[in-house]
């Protein structure tokens, strides 16, 4: 198994990043709160393979509490690492904690793809895993980007909404909130309000 990957990023889109080591280039899949705290030329992501009959795909994290909460969540049933990717793009590790321990059902559920009984089950299976020493994470969230708008609807169509709907979202957010600054923000107000 594959337990982090170091090397020189070569492209960094808000779902994924392609980082070569050697010669090599990964592709690896990634969360928004990874994006946006990746930063530099070099970069170190621990790594989840996840491996299927048809594709075998890498998942990236920034650090280890996220890639601990998205293998806690891949471990209930009807969450694959898709949606494990989506939740943890909606929310922060700290939120999606707060969320389980608390029992919010509704919250849970307003990620894209959860439905009732599936944010029931995320609740109890999780709830005394993650309460139990869940490693907290300290993510910056400080990157500006000037092009969050396209990069935002990049990545809600890659989530799987489709692109005139996910255009007007967007539009609609920016508009109602003026000082968002960063495509993490952009993308987390459009699918609460999805």
């Amino acid at each position: 198994m594959i337990t982090h990957i170091h090397g020189k990023l070569i492209e960094k889109t808000p779902t994924y990043v392609v980082v070569d080591v050697n010669g090599i280039g990964y592709k690896i899949k990634i969360s928004l709160q990874t994006f946006s705290a990746i930063d530099g030329e070099l970069c170190k992501l621990f790594t989840h393979l996840s491996v299927k009959e048809d594709s075998h795909t890498l998942f990236g994290f920034f650090d280890e509490s996220e890639r601990h909460l998205f293998k806690n969540l891949i471990s209930v049933s009807g969450v694959g690492p898709s949606t494990a990717q989506v939740i943890l793009s909606t929310f922060t590790p700290e939120e999606i904690v707060h969320h389980i321990t608390t029992a919010d059902v509704k919250m849970v559920q307003s990620v894209k793809g959860i439905g009732a009984k599936t944010a029931q089950r995320i609740i109890i299976d999780l709830k005394d895993k993650v309460a139990k020493g869940m490693p907290t994470s300290d993510l910056l969230f400080d990157k500006i980007d000037n092009t969050i708008k396209e990069e935002a609807l990049s990545a809600l169509i890659a989530l799987g909404f489709a692109k005139k709907a996910a255009e007007s979202k967007i539009e609609k957010v920016l508009k109602s909130n003026p000082e968002i600054a960063n495509v993490e923000e952009l993308v987390k107000t459009a699918l609460s309000q999805m």
